[in-house]
């Protein structure tokens, strides 16, 4: 799931409902501690509990927002080949 290297990742959350959820984060792990105790983002408040399905070093913060927007524009087909790819 993507390399351990300081900077910032981009995740992809697979929740309850099996939706995916994609994000941003510095700190990762303490990001999907918040959102595993629902004090994450409004949308994975109420889809509990949460898998971490996928995860990339971004290196600085406007590449994260760009490849953020990047996977989020992918259909759910296109994100379950790149969460299977790694």
């Amino acid at each position: 799931m993507g390399g351990e290297q300081s900077g910032w990742y981009v995740y992809i959350l697979e929740c309850a409902d099996s939706t995916l959820y994609t994000g941003i984060a510095r700190d990762l792990p303490a990001r999907v501690r918040q959102h595993s105790a629902g004090k994450g983002a409004k949308y994975t408040r109420s889809r509990l509990p949460l898998a971490l399905v996928y995860r990339e070093c971004a290196g600085e913060r406007g590449d994260a927002l760009r490849r953020e927007a990047e996977i989020k524009r992918l259909s759910r087909r296109e994100k379950l080949r790149l969460i299977a790819s790694v």
